[in-house]
């Protein structure tokens, strides 16, 4: 019986109300121990009639098996995964250890789960209860909270239940509270069969706050003159100690036999009961001996063991010492079978172990090694640590240590990765594990400072990448390019570390006889451009990119530095190299499921996309960035968006994005000049040439080797010519044209002869201009040679050659509008109108009624994706594709896939 908890109830009823409507739910009930969240959970399952249930518990000994908890709630729904495409169900089997390879990603198995679930709810509404979620393991934690923010239209819940405040990803919290002064009263006379004085009974409600575990227990201590009139005198001491000493009491108050089968089934999280008797037997006790615990309610011993509250078992567990302890876990690990549980049997082992041993560190290392392979980074950190501990030799010991200063990196805790660091650098260590940790405490020191670079970090890198020189050269140069980019992305954060120290102190890696990888060779061609100058560096960048679009490119290579390759192409205009490097960094990322890696390349696509005026594409691109944020709780940096609004010229929308930009642009470094560039855009867009010269001037005071800078040559030659101002171009003029005929590309000479063009004298201006539209009509450049007709009109404007002036505006004028590009549209369409050539100004789209999750959906689906292929691009399930779809066929007026491509014209 629930006593009070109308509103709560009512809640939870809604809950069930809105999956068997085909809807989803996730949600987070939050309290202190002992406060009815488990009743209330209870209390939704059963009420969940014709719906599925499925239930798992965070156990605080288990945090460290990696997936446990998340194998809890799904093993009832195993069967259904053969419905999952393949690498899902590959993935989710790793996790489950059902076989050998290893996990891609965990965000992989996160999908995994998602699409079982979807199944599950395809038979019927599903209810997914997870109770004391502040005790599950790391990795079960991500993939649900991964779960419960895409859920959409599965008919699935999600209930979480937790002590404190967590990232569940559920989008609704309920914070349950003490029960009112009146439920209280109702609860004490319900439980209490004795008279009870009204002294007693306002005492035990107040010191109680309304805590129904709390009600329950803290009259059960008391004698019947107590109830009458004597109890509850002197201070109080804490309400949850009080709680468990309660449970103490009848814990102590059973024979040794019957705690000794207490102690052991509060070892044992999995609740298994065959397992215990088997344990019991190792110790000699006899079967019935439970039957007393469960008499005074402590824990129940059926098919499964289950305590009362989980305050039982930690009670019990805390309260016994420390070889009784060791005791159990030894009878534990006796008789978990090594070939299905390893992993368990070796922490149990680890648990029973009186001192130094060897064998079992190294048990334990084989576990950290399978929980790496499952994603389980936390697990695999906890496993080296006690490893440390039982290792009995010093080396060992502080090889061990160091990995687990990895794993806790990898993990998301640098704090506890530092700490272990300092065991690891107490030693001894050898020369290579030296490099390893000062790279580990350049890597905590990027991950702590919540920056791209900082000048310790780029330091730290730099040592690192030195002591790896003579140890391993590959190693080295990768460790030189982390710390290049450490200062070139910093900005001012890298402080007196400047890209010239960083490319000289490399010099001797990128000379070393051993050939260079991908990684390498980007390394070589960048410092090369720092120290020698970007003609010198070209041909080297361009053979970087050859080899970063090789089928040799290792996975590590791709996933660490595509984008910085990608970025690469950009600068020195290779468009069809850059976009094999960002199409394979893409396929990389989503097939090893690195979601905290997708958004950079896609970024760079969609950089490449909107050169290419395709706003379907870019739309895409961006959503998928979007969703791929959501789907590990992070937040997109809005550097796209910003672009995208610049070239669309809608102010209001520019400067809102702006705002949300301009503090992650102080932070991150050359993140500014990019704000910069944005605003160069935006104002030229506008015919607001001053503007946009302010903005490219202040990006030009600190150019980088591998940013916009070389775009953002030509935006202040453009800005500088027509607002009057050619002198002020004429520096960057002389680098751009130098960077261009380094370059040679179609592209980069036509920008050059564009923007030559409007420096120049009019006798070779027409030539110019001319050149400037032949060479930037290839692929990839389709909105630099509408401005190439821009400014050819304009100019032929001024010069009043009207009918050819009209000609080129309205070539650039339908460009634009075709690419959607509306701020360079309206520009031509004014230039349009000065020569007498009325435009008009509507330009509606069919997709202008459909949400940004719809239109891509849409698109998707138009370019003949399945529903299952469009989930697992944007992280849903087919189930909420298929619900998208429908209403997209709705808006569109059409009935079938088949019409999409027809109704979606830009497509």
């Amino acid at each position: 019986m629930l006593v009070g908890r109308g509103r709560e109830r009512a809640d939870m009823d809604r809950v069930l109300a809105g999956i068997r409507a085909g809807e989803s739910r996730a949600v987070l009930v939050r309290g202190e121990p002992g406060v009815g969240k488990t009743a209330l959970l209870d209390y939704l399952a059963d009420q969940a009639a014709a719906c599925q249930v499925v239930r798992a518990a965070g156990v605080e000994s288990e945090m460290e098996l990696a997936f446990a908890g998340l194998h809890q709630l799904c093993g009832p729904l195993l069967g259904l995964r053969e419905r999952l495409p393949g690498p899902h169900r590959d993935a989710l089997d790793a996790a489950f250890g059902l076989r050998g390879e290893s996990s891609p990603d965990r965000f992989f198995v996160g999908l995994a789960t998602l699409g079982l679930l979807s199944e599950a709810a395809d038979e019927r509404p599903l209810v997914c209860i997870v109770d004391d979620a502040q005790w599950l393991d790391e990795a079960s934690a991500q993939a649900l909270a991964f779960v419960a923010r895409r859920l959409s239209m599965e008919a699935v819940a999600l209930v979480f239940a937790s002590r404190d405040e967590r990232d569940s990803g559920a989008t609704h919290e309920l914070v349950l509270k003490g029960l009112s002064d009146e439920d209280s009263r109702s609860l004490l006379r319900a439980s209490i069969r004795v008279p009870l004085d009204a002294r007693v009974r306002d005492r035990i409600v107040s010191e109680s706050r309304g805590n129904p575990l709390a009600l329950l227990e803290l009259p059960r201590g008391l004698e019947a003159a107590e109830l009458g009139g004597d109890g509850l005198a002197g201070t109080a001491p804490p309400l949850t100690g009080r709680i468990e000493g309660s449970f103490l009491l009848r814990f102590k108050s059973l024979p040794p036999a019957e705690r000794q089968q207490l102690l052991l089934a509060a070892a044992e999280p999995l609740g298994d009961a065959t397992l215990l008797r088997l344990a019991a037997d190792r110790l000699g006790i006899a079967l019935d001996a439970v039957r007393p615990g469960a008499a005074v309610e402590l824990c129940e011993f059926g098919s499964r063991v289950r305590f009362r509250h989980p305050l039982v078992r930690s009670a019990i567990y805390r309260a016994a010492s420390a070889e009784e302890r060791r005791v159990v876990h030894r009878a534990l690990a006796d008789v978990t079978d090594p070939a299905v549980d390893p992993d368990r049997r070796a922490w149990h082992r680890a648990q029973a172990a009186t001192g130094d041993d060897e064998d079992v560190a190294a048990e334990l290392e084989r576990s950290a090694d399978r929980a790496k392979g499952r994603g389980g980074f936390a697990a695999a950190a906890a496993f080296l640590e006690r490893a440390a501990d039982l290792s009995p030799q010093p080396a060992p010991r502080a090889g061990r240590a160091l990995a687990a200063a990895q794993a806790k990196l990898r993990a998301g805790a640098p704090e506890a990765a530092l700490t272990l660091l300092a065991r690891a650098e107490a030693g001894p260590l050898d020369e290579l594990q030296q490099a390893r940790a000062l790279l580990l405490r350049a890597q905590v020191s990027f991950a702590a400072g919540g920056v791209v670079g900082s000048d310790d970090a780029a330091a730290l890198l730099l040592n690192a990448a030195k002591r790896f020189e003579p140890l391993d050269i590959h190693l080295a140069r990768e460790t030189y390019l982390d710390a290049l980019c450490a200062v070139l992305f910093s900005g001012p954060a890298a402080g007196s570390l400047r890209q010239a120290d960083v490319a000289r102190a490399a010099l001797d890696a990128t000379r070393s006889p051993e050939p260079p990888r991908a990684a390498g060779l980007l390394l070589e061609g960048l410092t090369t451009q720092i120290l020698s100058g970007f003609t010198a560096a070209v041909p080297l960048l361009r053979r970087a990119l050859i080899a970063f679009d090789s089928d040799d490119l290792s996975q590590v290579e791709g996933l660490s530095w595509g984008w910085l390759a990608s970025q690469v192409g950009a600068a020195i205009w290779e468009h069809d190299l850059q976009h094999a490097v960002a199409t394979r960094h893409v396929q990389m990322a989503r097939e090893a499921g690195a979601l905290v890696v997708l958004p950079l390349p896609l970024l760079q696509l969609a950089g490449i996309w909107l050169r290419q005026g395709d706003r379907a594409a870019v739309a895409g691109a961006h959503e998928e960035i979007i969703a791929a944020h959501e789907a590990t709780g992070s937040k997109p940096a809005p550097y796209l968006a910003l672009v995208k609004a610049a070239y669309q010229g809608s102010e209001a929308e520019f400067l809102s994005i702006f705002e949300e930009s301009s503090s992650q642009s102080q932070a991150r470094g050359n993140a500014q000049l990019g704000v910069h560039w944005a605003f160069a855009i935006f104002y030229n867009a506008l015919g607001r040439h001053h503007d946009a010269l302010a903005a490219a001037q202040r990006a030009y005071e600190d150019p980088q080797p591998i940013d916009n800078s070389a775009w953002m040559l030509h935006e202040l030659i453009e800005a500088a010519a027509l607002s009057g101002r050619p002198d002020a171009g004429a520096a960057a003029m002389r680098q751009l044209s130098e960077r261009a005929q380094a370059s040679g590309t179609d592209w980069a000479l036509g920008v050059e002869a564009r923007s030559r063009a409007l420096l120049s004298g009019d006798d070779s201006r027409e030539a110019l201009h001319r050149e400037a539209i032949d060479r930037l009509g290839g692929p990839g450049t389709r909105i630099e040679h509408a401005r190439a007709y821009l400014i050819y009109g304009e100019w032929l404007a001024r010069m009043r050659r009207t009918r050819a002036a009209r000609e080129a505006l309205g070539t650039a004028h339908e460009m634009f509008v075709g690419m959607g590009v509306e701020g360079f549209a309206n520009r031509a369409a004014d230039a349009l109108q000065k020569t007498g050539v009325a435009v008009a100004r509507d330009r509606s789209s069919p997709t202008d009624g459909l949400t940004p999750r719809e239109a891509q959906i849409a698109r998707l689906a138009a370019s003949g994706l399945s529903n299952q292929e469009i989930g697992g691009r944007l992280f849903l399930s087919p189930r909420t594709v298929e619900y998208h779809l429908h209403k997209v066929f709705s808006k569109l007026s059409i009935s079938s896939r088949r019409q999409l491509a027809a109704a979606l014209p830009e497509t």
